[in-house]
């Protein structure tokens, strides 16, 4: 399960109500009956979601959209972390994982003999709980483990994720919040009432399974949360905002005291208190028919009884009258946070909060933007809303230049505060945000994911739909002197919590030590009558529909230019991409010149002008440089199309050279890339690099500090206004046709001279894995990371299938062999997975990955646990049929549409394919047995020689087990990075 720690990324279409009535008339709320039920809706509702509460309180909203044969689902309850037990916490997220492990009747193979057993562990977790006695606790667990691995022979792992899996889901998942836990299935629409008779018994009568097991992987989770800075930053800076709330006082995780004293009981309690159909929610958007799913939907849930729910009071926090100042140490980069409190969203107050966040910080034309970002006073800044029930928070973020402090930065932000108090912005700003606010809608409605999320979110946030569409209509109505006034009410220099999170070592982490556990039994092989009942269930098949390039692509030329089209029917919305066949491995400039771009403006335009010219026209533009390809693209609204291109063109063919933000570029590059030394995960990326080309690799290639003090500005301009008359190819999805887009689109290269030529460079070779080998990085860490890498064969077209099988079977998700062996039955990570990776293009080669995270404690017996699947295969009917089955139906109700079908066209060129890959899986699968993958993982992975790439604390290592895996190499970060 995934733990979503609810962001700022969240906070979309508020409300902004400052006295200004909404469009009455054009969003409004009805009433309406179909089919023998009531239904609320909103007039002119783009995404037409309609709104029941059944008989028994619970909510049902549904939007329809029949773009793809598909629907996303939620089950939502409004209880999250503020409301666990104060001397429980952590329980509703933990709670959350259990409601993965079946009822009485799934997730069990004999109930009758499997019942005593956890009633018997159910007491002793209670005699465990209350214990103090530090030997009475250890034999205590000793017990609950042996009676667990007594249970674990009755019970089935992971037949939940199995029952999904046969229905063709994708993205099984769930998440808990402060407010909110969620329950996530990506379905084909025809297995609709299969997914309803599963979530129905999930919530009947959830059996507490395989606890001790699952509890370990919690414990893997809060000693991630340990060794990430931001996400104690994030707890530090709520819990000095919200003395009085759970929103300060108790974390998503639970406090490591908690974890290691679960309660059982406490568990049911909470379920049976919160998740009840009054406080929950079914919330459904894709192809469908309202009418009929909500009857289903009623008929699935009607046994659930409602009951009042308990309403969570706190004591109103105290004004801040003057600053908080909290530090925060760990091994990451220097940052500061400042966090001001606001009202909950209910407030009027608070709705209006995410506009004046757009004018701080919008990713182009804000204060903040403009001011620290794009004149290079900070490496990075931003400021966003985090909106929530009780309260919600403006919360800055500044980086730190070479040479600044956190003073430093913190006076920088202050002051952009005092700006907007001052209303030192332009006045048409407030214009610009409002049509980017209308895009970002468009782009959100056109999908049924999207849809389905915002439709979540208002629930368990209980926001008004109606306020929601009349967003951008509302947001036109306020004023320049609105904001001044909203900014001078609750922005001052003194009302706010800062935390310095400062690069260190953190001497009070309190790691989750593993306790003794013994593997459980794992029953590969068998499944429940109710999980039999399910499958057997009439289900009318979906007809897949496959990429034809010739038909559902145009194709034209715009002078000697290949044009490659897609009409974008929908809205209108546009992409367009000059697409480049080089890139930094032919020239290592490309990469530095493509980010001083950002930075650039024209002899009549300056780079803020351009930024806020393209926010105004609500239009993105980037330029990229790949590996091996390199890309200009624009995208926008179509009615802002030839503005859109012309802006981007005279930007492109017409930069030139600005000394001053030459020299901030290269300093702020040499910041971000010490920065990046001290970000485990960009580490062992360096050592997979490593791994895969050896000592001279793309991770690496770049340039050292003293080379980049002797490059010059004007060499970088050159290198754009090259790549703006270099030949390419312009893909296009939007609203015109391609004979209208071709009239109307001028070619990048504005002159008539030959197109500028780039010669062929480096070209870095995968190499050959010839013996067992460690690559050893240093960072001081709880956690170890390995990953084991291999190069493997040439791309080939006729082993996809075989290896789209292979990767779900072995270790592709929750219900994989790794998955199942090294979490459920072993409890040794919370992330585990392998995969055989075919390369992007047929000359290249793919190569066999696994990764597993765990505890310094545990890192011998992980190793052993993934290289024992490496080295053998075991065998799973059922879990072979299930994914069988799981990419079937994927690959029938998959639509591949827009823009989607350029990038897999380019996809396809690359490998050398001329039709949809996906046509060849579908059509070989059913062929496909067990035999086939032993022989592929025989060939392939069995008993080969790996390089492991492992990032940890040295010290908490055994140093015999590293050594015994293979000959040792310790990089040092120079070694890794090049610089």
């Amino acid at each position: 399960m995934n733990l979503k720690f609810k962001t700022m990324a969240f906070i979309s279409l508020l409300f902004i109500t400052t006295g200004i009535q909404a469009q009455v008339g054009k969003y409004q709320w009805k009433e309406s009956s179909e089919g023998g039920y009531t239904y609320r809706y909103v007039t002119n509702d783009p995404v037409q979601t309609r709104f029941y509460k059944l008989k028994n309180g619970l909510t049902v909203i549904l939007s329809p959209n029949n773009k793809q044969p598909r629907i996303q689902a939620y089950i939502a309850t409004k209880a999250g972390s503020k409301t666990d037990p104060k001397d429980h916490t952590g329980l509703a997220h933990y709670l959350e994982h259990m409601l993965f492990k079946g009822t009485d009747k799934f997730g069990s193979l004999d109930w009758s003999k499997e019942k005593p057993l956890l009633d018997q562990i159910d007491g002793l977790y209670e005699k465990y709980n209350h214990s103090t006695d530090t030997n009475e606790r250890t034999a205590i667990y000793k017990e609950i483990d042996r009676v667990s691995g007594e249970a674990s022979k009755y019970a089935i792992p992971n037949e939940y994720d199995k029952l999904m899996s046969s229905m063709g889901s994708n993205g099984t998942n769930a998440f808990t919040s402060f407010e909110q836990t969620v329950y996530v299935e990506d379905i084909p629409n025809n297995v609709i009432d299969k997914y309803l008779s599963v979530q129905a018994e999930r919530f009947r009568n959830p059996i507490l399974r395989l606890f001790h097991t699952e509890l370990e992987s919690v414990y893997e989770e809060k000693n991630i949360s340990l060794d990430n800075d931001n996400r104690k930053s994030i707890e530090a800076i709520f819990a000095a905002m919200f003395p009085n709330n759970n929103y300060g006082k108790q974390t998503v995780l639970g406090s490591v005291d908690h974890l290691k004293n679960p309660s059982l009981k406490a568990i049911r309690e909470y379920y049976n208190t919160y998740y009840v159909p009054n406080n929950m929610g079914v919330i459904m958007s894709g192809d469908f028919d309202p009418t009929d799913i909500v009857k289903r939907i009623d008929k699935a849930f009607s046994g659930m009884k409602s009951k009042p729910v308990p309403t969570y009071t706190f004591e109103k926090e105290q004004a801040i009258t003057s600053p908080i100042t909290k530090t925060v140490t760990g091994p990451a980069s220097d940052y500061i946070l400042l966090g001001f409190r606001f009202p909950g969203a209910a407030d009027p107050d608070a709705q209006m909060l995410n506009l004046m966040a757009n004018v701080l910080t919008n990713g182009s034309a804000g204060l903040i933007d403009l001011d620290l970002v794009k004149s290079q006073k900070l490496l990075g800044a931003g400021a966003f809303p985090y909106v929530l029930k009780d309260y919600s928070m403006l919360i800055l973020q500044g980086n730190p230049g070479a040479g600044q402090s956190l003073e430093d930065v913190k006076k920088l932000l202050l002051g952009e505060l005092d700006k907007l108090r001052k209303g030192e912005f332009s006045d048409d700003l407030l214009t610009s945000i409002v049509n980017n606010e209308k895009k970002a809608q468009i782009k959100l409605f056109d999908n049924y994911t999207g849809t389905a999320e915002q439709l979540m979110s208002g629930f368990t946030s209980e926001l008004d739909w109606a306020k929601e569409l009349a967003y951008t209509d509302r947001l036109s109505k306020v004023t320049k002197e609105d904001i001044i006034r909203f900014a001078n009410k609750y922005l001052s220099d003194v009302n706010y919590v800062a935390i310095h999170k400062e690069k260190g070592k953190d001497d009070k982490v309190d790691k989750v030590v593993k306790p003794a556990i013994t593997p459980i039994t794992v029953n590969r092989n068998v499944e429940s009558a109710f999980l039999k009942q399910i499958n057997a269930m009439p289900e009318q098949d979906i007809k897949p529909l496959w990429i034809n390039f010739e038909k559902d692509m145009a194709t034209a030329k715009l002078k000697d230019l290949d044009v490659l089209a897609v009409q974008n029917k929908n809205n209108e919305l546009f992409s367009l991409t000059y697409h480049f066949d080089f890139g930094s491995w032919d020239n290592k400039l490309l990469g530095l010149a493509v980010g001083y771009l950002e930075f650039l403006g024209t002899k009549d335009k300056s780079s803020e002008e351009f930024s806020k010219s393209f926010y105004k026209l609500a239009s993105d533009f980037s330029v990229t440089s790949g590996n091996e390809e390199s890309s200009v693209s624009v995208s926008g609204l179509n009615s802002n199309f030839v503005a859109s291109i012309s802006l981007l063109q005279d930007l492109m063919h017409n930069c030139v050279v600005d000394e001053v933000a030459f020299k901030a570029y290269i300093g702020r590059l040499k910041k971000s890339r010490a920065n990046a030394k001290e970000n485990k995960a960009t580490i062992m990326e360096g050592l997979k690099a490593y791994a895969r080309y050896g000592a001279k690799n793309p991770f690496n290639y770049t340039y050292s500090d003293q080379e980049l003090d002797g490059l010059k500005a004007a060499d970088l301009v050159a290198v754009l206004h090259n790549l703006a008359n270099a030949k390419h190819r312009i893909l296009y999805y939007g609203p015109q046709g391609i004979t209208e887009l071709v009239k109307n689109l001028k070619p990048l290269k504005n002159n008539n001279s030959p197109y500028f030529a780039i010669e062929k460079g480096l070209k870095f070779e995968e190499k050959p894995t010839m013996d067992n080998r460690v690559l050893f990085a240093q960072y001081a860490m709880k956690q170890a990371e390995v990953f084991w890498i291999r190069n493997a064969g040439l791309f080939d077209k006729n082993q996809l299938p075989t290896i789209a099988f292979f990767n779900g079977y072995f270790g592709g998700g929750m219900g994989s062999i790794v998955f199942q062996t090294l979490r459920e039955s072993k409890a040794l990570a919370y992330t585990t997975y392998a995969y055989y990776g075919q390369p992007q293009k047929k000359e290249n080669h793919g190569m066999v990955g696994a990764y597993i995270g765990t505890q310094s404690d545990k890192f011998k017996d992980a190793i052993a646990g993934m290289n024992e699947l490496l080295n053998e295969l075991p065998e799973s009917k059922v879990g072979l049929e299930s994914i069988r089955t799981n990419l079937l139906k994927s690959l029938a109700s998959e639509r591949i549409t827009g823009a989607g079908i350029l990038s897999s066209y380019l996809a396809a060129q690359r490998r050398g394919l001329t039709e949809d890959s996906r046509k060849v899986i579908f059509e070989k699968l059913p062929q496909l047995t067990y035999s086939d993958l032993k022989t592929f993982h025989a060939d392939n992975i069995s008993h080969k020689p790996y390089i492991y790439c492992i990032v940890g604390d040295e010290k908490d290592l055994n140093a015999e087990t590293v050594s015994s895996l293979g000959s040792m190499q310790k990089l040092s970060l120079n070694e890794i990075f090049g610089y």
